[in-house]
């Protein structure tokens, strides 16, 4: 038998939803990351102006000492923003990546699972991955009859599970009998 793999997990729901869910928290980081920045912009300003002001010729010297000693409190504080920015990125970089991954393989198993179950149901001996690339990038599967292709009964089965388990979810009741018997506090403030 022979399945893509490739269009399996591109049509399969679950695969949509966590693309989506990728998508929002690259959406929030990035905005994050553009406060930061937006801030940083802001610090480098002031240390601008603070820098033209102690060019002027009108000052004081107890003025200069006082701005430059601003400014110099100004450069720190922006340094400590840029190794925080760099940082930021970095990181949130790595746990988008690690998320990515982990959604990814979680996908993968979900589908490998389900092959597996067809293959025992319809008594495979062996299953090729019509999508999959030898280390050449020659097709690894060269040919094979459309009759043996079950890819869309895979798609049809997981996208099935997924409608049962967000049906299921979404269908229980707004109170359980033991949750009813509790009534709802929030914490209290110290």
């Amino acid at each position: 038998g022979t399945v893509d793999m490739n269009r399996a997990f591109k049509e399969y729901n679950k695969t949509k939803d966590s693309e989506k869910k990728i998508n929002e928290a690259k959406d929030a980081a990035k905005k994050e990351y553009d406060d930061r920045a937006e801030n940083y912009k802001k610090a480098l300003d002031e240390i601008n102006k603070l820098n033209q002001q102690l060019d002027a010729p009108a000052l004081s010297a107890d003025a200069k000492t006082q701005k430059a000693k601003e400014r110099d409190d100004k450069i720190a504080n922006i340094k400590n923003m840029e190794r925080e920015i760099n940082e930021f990125r970095q990181t949130r970089e790595r746990q988008l990546q690690e998320q990515a991954m982990r959604m990814r393989e979680t996908i993968i198993k979900e589908i490998t699972d389900i092959v597996l179950e067809r293959v025992k149901t319809m008594g495979l001996d062996l299953v090729f991955d019509k999508s999959g690339q030898s280390m050449n990038g020659v097709p690894v599967l060269m040919y094979s009859k459309d009759s043996t292709d079950f890819t869309t009964e895979v798609i049809t089965a997981l996208n099935k599970s997924v409608k049962a388990t967000t049906t299921t979810t979404t269908e229980k009741p707004a109170t359980s009998p033991a949750a009813s018997t509790v009534p709802a506090t929030s914490p209290k403030k110290p």
